[in-house]
This record gives structure tokens, sequence and C-alpha cells, in this order.
């Protein structure tokens, strides 16, 4: 079956649903209720970890070999380090993110008396009280704190408040989709991958798609802590695909536009035949793609490489402009992907073996070493 039409209104409505809901690492039981909730809708089997990662299975002709798609649900965030004397809060990041980016952010603070509001700003934030010193002022957690939204002017008033170390802050997103087809977030790392993947689901419903395989729909709640996919994998998963974001900055090949296979992040290359499975289907389709090595960047993938699964992983993603910051991404790169998916999940298994966590050499995988053909221009330099 070719790649199946994606809606782009019910993964834009998800994808806005999703950026509504506050979920950093450590705070996710609200958008685990929600994405569970729209899975049975949409009939598939749901099923949690304890601690909230969801495994939607979608049943294919047979269980052996089955395939995993994962994305996760958690975001950036940062957590209450000290109550100050002069009223606001110490802060540390949930995740890794510069507060460069923080500075200026409106926030949700969580606590066991319930949530108040506030702004994320540099120490000294006001030029008519510092002058100058608010352009020299170093970056860094250590420079910013946060300004609550209620009658706090010291450390005891705080505390009367509720307001405790270890509480939650969730970042406001501050999403614009434009008719452009640009969309502008915070936070599109990685509630966009989840909108293609619930997209994807929705295509396949909606065409009554068969796979060969079970298929495995996977959402984590960890990944920005380094967790991800550690846990949730069972042993008849034979090869996992994550969607994510990809860093399109000078220096990558990534794009805002397409999908972007990536071939490598800092953990090491991906599957060789996994990921030449999901170029040749992009060339197939006719979906526009390109590839990229991610240095400094590690996805569920890395997670459920180094937690000992033994499965094929590869990574495809949508190129995202100032990752982990104020990011941008565009429709095209999204719809892209889920094409991508239909396309993957409906795709004949081609490596028999993975069936068997264990086997002979009969029927391994077998990778080109032939020398290459080259023709020598006979009026080239080369030839004389």
């Amino acid at each position: 079956m070719p790649r199946l039409a994606i809606d782009a209104q019910y993964l834009t409505d998800q994808l806005k649903a999703l950026l509504d809901i506050p979920s950093p690492t450590g705070y996710t039981d609200t958008v685990v209720r929600h994405v569970a909730k729209e899975l049975e809708r949409l009939g598939l089997t749901v099923e949690l970890t304890r601690r909230g990662a969801i495994s939607a299975l979608r049943q294919g002709s047979r269980r052996a070999s089955a395939r995993a798609i994962v994305s996760h649900l958690d975001t950036l965030g940062a957590q209450v380090k000290r109550l100050k004397e002069n009223g606001r809060l110490e802060l540390v990041p949930i995740g890794h993110w510069s507060a460069r980016f923080a500075e200026g952010a409106r926030a949700t603070l969580f606590t066991e008396s319930g949530t108040y509001r506030g702004t994320i700003l540099p120490l000294k934030a006001s030029g008519h009280t510092y002058n100058d010193e608010i352009d020299t002022m170093p970056v860094g957690w250590d420079f910013v704190e946060l300004r609550v939204d209620a009658l706090g002017r010291d450390a005891r008033e705080l505390q009367a408040l509720g307001i405790e170390i270890g509480d939650t802050v969730a970042i406001d997103p501050q999403p614009e989709f434009l008719d452009n087809g640009f969309i502008v977030s915070r936070h599109l790392d990685n509630k966009a991958g989840v909108a293609v993947m619930l997209a994807a689901i929705e295509a396949m419903e909606r065409a009554e798609a068969s796979t060969p395989v079970d298929m495995h729909w996977l959402f984590t709640i960890a990944e920005e802590v380094g967790v991800g996919a550690a846990s949730i994998l069972t042993p008849d998963v034979a090869s996992m695909i994550a969607v994510d974001n990809g860093t399109s900055a000078p220096g990558q090949n990534s794009s805002e536009f397409g999908v972007t296979i990536a071939m490598a992040d800092q953990t090491g290359p991906f599957d060789y035949h996994l990921t030449k499975k999901l170029v040749r289907l992009c060339q197939e389709e006719d979906i526009r793609y390109q590839k990229d090595i991610f240095r400094f960047y590690r996805s569920d993938s890395a997670s459920a490489i180094e937690a000992g699964h033994d499965v094929r992983t590869a990574l495809i993603t949508f190129g995202v402009d100032a990752s982990h910051g104020y990011e941008r991404i565009h429709m095209h790169a999204l719809r892209s992907l889920a094409e991508l998916v239909t396309a993957y999940a409906t795709s004949p298994v081609e490596i028999e073996r993975d069936r068997n966590q264990h086997a002979g050499i009969q029927g391994f995988t077998r990778q080109p070493a032939v020398e290459a053909e080259q023709a020598l221009a006979e009026d080239s330099d080369l030839a004389e």
C-alpha cells in the first residue's frame, strides 16, 4: 500500500491541543491521559507503564518481528531550587536548555496548593534601576529568577503560599500557526512528533490499512532527561523508528521541509538496513527528504539501545530552527513525516530472520563491500 493521505487539519488540531497541555518531564500525567484517550478513540489497545509511558497496539498479520514508532510527551521546564528572601524563586532547568531562552518567559508554577503564574526574569531586569548593567549580566540559570504573580514579598510569604523546593515550572509555549504553514512555538520538540504519530494512525484507521506485523505506537515521558524508551519495548519488537526534531542550522543538512533522515547522532550510526529502507520509501513514494548527522543530540532510540534492547533503530525528523529555544517548523515536514510513517507501517517485512531474537547465519543481512566502478573520461587529465 502506498503512502496514505494525511488529514492536515486533524494534525494541526492535535498539535494545538498538545501544546495547550503543560508537560515538563516529571509532570506528564495530564498529557498522558489526553493522548491515551485519543488513541482509544482511534481504536487502539492502550497500556501504560507504572509511571505513565504509553504503548498502543495496532494489530497486524502477525506478532513476530513487530515494529514500533516512538515519540516523547515530555518537554523542557524548570524546578524550584530555592525560595529567596526577595520573594523570587531560584530555578534549575529540567532538561538541557539555555537560560538565555528562559528570560522573559511566562510560566505556570505547580504546587500542592494549586498553580501560580509568573515570569522568569534576569536578576537585573529594570533599565531604570540598573541602567547598562542589564546588558552586561552573564547568561546562566544562576542569573535568572521566577517572579510569582502572588503576594510573596519574602521567603516566609512564599512558604505561606504553599510554594516548596522541587515544585515544577512549566514554560508557556506561546504558539503561532501562520497561514504560510510555519509554526512557531516552544515545545515543538516533541509535541509535533506526537501529533505526526496521531495523524499517521488516523490516516491508517480511515483507510482501514493492514500491516504485515503488529505496530506498537510508543509515547515516552522522560526523553528530555535521557531515559526515553529504555523500558517500554517488548521482546517481539524488532525495529523502532523515533520521530523527533532535526536541527536546521548552519553546518547542518536538515530542513524545515520534507523529512530529514538522521544517519547518526552522538551515540553513533543508526541501523544501516532500516535507514536505507526509509530512504528508499521516500524515493518510491515521492516524499522529499534529506540526510543529516547530529553531533550534540540523542533520542529515544539511544536510551533503548543503552538499556540492552536488541532492536534496529532509526530516526526521522522534522527540521526545527532554534531547537530548545524559540522553535519554528513547517507543516510540510509534519505531513511528509506522517506520510513516511504510513508507508513504512504498511510496507513488507524484508528481514525475515528478525522474527527470532537469536538465529544462525542463514538469512543474515549483507552490506555492500564491492569496489565501485569508475568511468574515466578519455579527455580528462587522469586518462592521459
